[in-house]
């Protein structure tokens, strides 16, 4: 009997000392999201921001030839931002910045922060991420934690500046993708929705035909990238939310 009550009480013991280290973890990651820190995203596959360096470096030195004015519109993202070639023909009466790069997820932005975003000191910024974040096998509430931290960052710097997510909408390559964005969207309007100067545009169905079809004519050959029409009808959905103080 003595034997069995042991073992029991050995058991319960391990159990406990087992809780108690999952508690002690989860307590440690919140203190962290807590003071703006960013945790490790997998044990197995830690995020490679290294991979940007030269893109990063590279208007870097831009700046150094030619430094962008303070308090201007900066548009910060993937491909979507960094293939507008158009973005100061389409809003010209405002001081527009793009330091997209292609590839890229919500929290290279957050990671380049220091280096893309608070030299210009923006009175806006516009951020269209997160299609790659999911294409990469990141769950929708992942990438609005991401979402959550980027905000966090860019506040704790620059309190006054504006954010407004660009919201990612389907494209044909990555058409299997689509409930996953339609998740994220909600995710992140319901976070823009309970945070001071964060706001979000809807583009999710600007892409697709009234009965929920693609429109291939609006990207490039890649059936990803837009085309020409396509950032005339994304810079439709932005130019509302320009603000209008000089």
């Amino acid at each position: 009997m003595r034997s069995k009550v042991s073992s029991s009480a050995a058991a319960l013991a391990i159990v406990a000392t087992l809780l108690l280290a999952g508690d002690s973890a989860r307590s440690q990651s919140a203190g962290a999201k807590q003071r703006g820190q960013t945790t490790e995203r997998t044990a197995t596959a830690p995020h490679n921001f290294a991979r940007w360096e030269k893109e990063v470096a590279a208007y870097e030195a831009m700046d150094r030839k030619s430094p962008p004015p303070k308090g201007g519109v900066l548009f910060v993202g993937s491909s979507t931002i960094r293939r507008w070639e158009t973005l100061a023909r389409d809003f010209p009466d405002h001081k527009v910045i793009n330091r997209g790069v292609g590839g890229s997820e919500i929290a290279d932005s957050t990671h380049f922060a220091d280096r893309i975003i608070f030299p210009y000191e923006p009175k806006q910024i516009f951020l269209r991420a997160g299609g790659n974040d999911i294409h990469a096998g990141r769950l929708p509430r992942e990438v609005a934690d991401d979402f959550a931290e980027f905000v966090h960052k860019v506040h704790d710097r620059l309190p006054n500046t504006e954010i407004i997510y660009i919201s990612v909408s389907p494209a044909p390559a990555r058409w299997g993708e689509n409930d996953k964005y339609r998740a994220l969207n909600k995710l992140i309007r319901e976070l823009a929705l309970n945070m001071p100067r964060v706001s979000y545009v809807d583009t999710y169905n600007m892409s697709l035909t009234p009965d929920g079809q693609a429109r291939p004519e609006l990207f490039v050959d890649d059936k990803l990238h837009f085309n020409a029409d396509g950032y005339k009808l994304l810079a439709g959905r932005i130019r509302p939310y320009l603000s209008t103080s000089k």
